[in-house]
């Protein structure tokens, strides 16, 4: 490398840049590159006393530094030398992936730019976020040994710009930002990898807290884990790859058969789709949802329950006529009905005398309350109707869906003999999937514990040969109809692949519960909870790009176990021992354009590594 002077004849002005030599193999012939360009001579004298000199030893530094790098290194080992107090040498690198992906979401520049926003904010908020979301993909932990263990990141060895109370202020600037966050992510993901918009996948899950009390936001109701504790709700959208799209955090008291049209509209608005179909389970299958996507013109492919339908529709499932065999174990039918389902409309008049609880959105972004007879809203009360639609069903069954039926029903109903026996040893929670087999009980309102009702407990047998004749058999209900100019679009296969889709929001809530330990959470303030989620949004975002980018081969916690393991020792002499290589850390290097084969690297050639990730665009 070496400094060079480039004389510009019709300004008379002199630039200077550091210029580097190489030899181009595709031309055959020595070339130059310009690495750094310093500026205008006359400029840099306002500023320094010799500018030639100042930007010679820069050039001087850049050569020693190489020349350092391609160089032999002695290591002197004195025979048992002990280890200074409160040594931890160990560095990890493999959080470059991540840092890498952070920056080319472009979440670096909107936090400094909304920290600068707001002259109440003095620490650095986007050093927070990055070392939250690494340490959330690599090693989950409080907010308060997260920052204890920060110096296992060489952008964070140094003494950092923040500290703990830093962090925790940082998480209510963090929650203000939520929707800008996923807008700006979406569009990063749009721009640099592509969307598949056309179908939307929806699900909701919630998450504990180990405590007692209520608040607005962590409120007890219907938990997925069947905890007594309080909850709070997700619902999550990701696109047709399994990308995560948006979420939304909700009360857990809230029913979420409210959020998924208010979540499609938004979707359809925000991200300008011609077209949503939501894909989600039996439980968004109601008839609000059904009339006004429909009437909204948005699909939807939901699940529907067959022991739960109405007695027509289980003679339609249980009637062999029409049913096409694929193979001997797999048969499947199809047909287009017209239905009749309830559905909510606001009355115009304004008339009261209809209450409810629960908050409610329609397909106009008319707010209310829905209640048990009906919903009050702010331009009138509700009232129910019964309205026709034309839908499609298609059911099918399969012997391997039939077996494992039969086996979750057996170990059901061996718990519901030791309930028959003794009703007080088990709860509303522990006695979840066997109560329904049992004759004769009932859940205590005020213990949740099972308690005799009405004689003595005893096995229902019909209850059991009831769910026996629909064991293998699964519906799927849909407004897609494979005619006209859709005709093979939407076959049948295609519904029921559409359908099963939906595994990748299930797998993404059991990474962030799992791999991520989102849960439990142990803040309190509502707006420092919702920081904690969109932490854990990111942190998805990020690891399903990294799975989207090694082709889909490895599960999040083998990439998350190699990107631990590229690790390193400082050996001294500024040199870091690299003691891992693998075909995952081979493939990780080769996607992201980082060299991780080397065992042993400088600090310089390190910190030339994590410079080329933060200018990822």
């Amino acid at each position: 490398m070496y400094l060079k002077r480039t004389h510009n004849k019709k300004t008379g002005r002199t630039s200077l840049s550091m210029v580097q030599s190489y030899y181009d193999k595709q031309k055959g012939y020595a070339r130059t590159r310009t690495l750094t360009t310093f500026g205008y001579l006359d400029e840099l004298q306002k500023t320094h006393t010799d500018p030639i000199a100042y930007c010679q030893a820069i050039v001087d530094e850049h050569n020693a530094q190489s020349q350092q790098a391609h160089s032999d290194h002695t290591i002197t080992i004195k025979k048992g030398q002990s280890l200074d107090r409160n040594t931890h040498a160990r560095k990890n690198l493999g959080y470059i992936i991540i840092m890498q992906l952070f920056h080319a979401l472009g979440l670096d520049r909107l936090l400094q730019n909304r920290r600068q926003r707001n002259t109440g904010i003095q620490c650095h908020t986007a050093a927070i976020m990055k070392l939250l979301v690494i340490s959330r993909i690599l090693a989950p932990a409080s907010k308060k040994r997260t920052f204890e263990s920060r110096r296992r990141y060489f952008d964070f060895d140094n003494k950092t710009s923040f500290d703990l109370v830093d962090i925790y202020r940082s998480l209510s600037h963090f929650a203000t930002l939520e929707q800008d966050i996923q807008l700006l992510i979406h569009n990063r993901i749009t721009k640099q990898y592509g969307r598949d918009l056309d179908l939307i996948y929806y699900d909701v899950t919630n998450y504990y807290f180990e405590i007692d009390q209520e608040d607005d936001l962590r409120r007890k109701g219907i938990s997925k884990e069947h905890r007594p504790n309080p909850i709070v709700q997700l619902g999550l959208a990701t696109d047709a790859n399994g990308l995560p799209l948006s979420y939304e955090v909700f009360a857990g008291n809230e029913s979420e058969k409210l959020h998924l049209r208010p979540a499609v509209f938004t979707l359809r608005d925000q991200y300008a789709t011609r077209r949503v179909i939501a894909v989600a389970d039996a439980a968004q299958n109601t008839g609000n949802n059904i009339y006004y996507l429909d009437c909204g013109k948005q699909g939807y492919v939901f699940s529907q329950s067959i022991r739960g339908g109405s007695t027509a529709f289980k003679n339609y499932v249980t009637n062999e006529a029409d049913y096409q065999w694929y193979g001997s174990d797999y048969k499947r039918k199809s047909r287009l009905i017209r239905r009749e389902i309830s559905v909510d409309f606001i009355r115009q008049d304004g008339t009261t005398g209809i209450t409810g609880t629960t908050s409610a959105t329609d397909m106009t972004g008319t707010t209310g309350t829905t209640g048990t007879t009906g919903t009050t809203g702010t331009t009138g009360t509700t009232y129910k109707k019964t309205v026709t639609v034309d839908q499609r069903q298609i059911v099918f069954y399969s012997d391997k869906y039939a077996a494992r039926a039969k086996a979750a029903r057996e170990a059901a109903i061996a718990k519901a003999h030791k309930i028959a026996q003794n009703p007080s040893a088990y709860t509303r929670a522990t006695s979840y999937g066997a109560l329904k087999y049992v004759k004769h009980v009932s859940i205590d309102p005020k213990t949740k514990e099972v308690k005799p009702t009405g004689g003595t407990p005893v096995l229902d047998y019909d209850a059991i040969c009831e769910e026996e004749k629909y064991d293998g058999y699964y519906a799927i209900v849909t407004n897609l109809f494979d005619e006209g100019d859709q005709e093979g679009q939407f076959t049948d296969e295609k519904i029921i692949d559409i359908y099963r889709g939906l595994w990748r929001v299930e797998d993404s809530f059991r990474i962030t519960k799992s791999d991520l330990e989102a849960r439990p959470i142990y803040l309190s303030r509502p707006e420092r909870i919702k920081a904690h989620f969109l932490i854990c949004f990111i942190s998805l975002v990020i690891l399903r790009l990294i799975q989207q980018q090694t082709n889909w081969v490895y599960s999040p916690q083998v990439l998350i176990e190699a990107m631990n393991n590229i690790s390193c020792t400082h050996g001294g002499s500024n040199l870091f021992l690299f003691d891992y290589r693998s075909s995952v850390s081979d493939d990780l290097g080769q996607a992201f354009g980082i060299d991780f084969t080397s065992q042993w690297l400088t600090r310089a050639q390190i910190k030339k590594l994590l410079a080329a990730a933060k200018t990822a665009s």
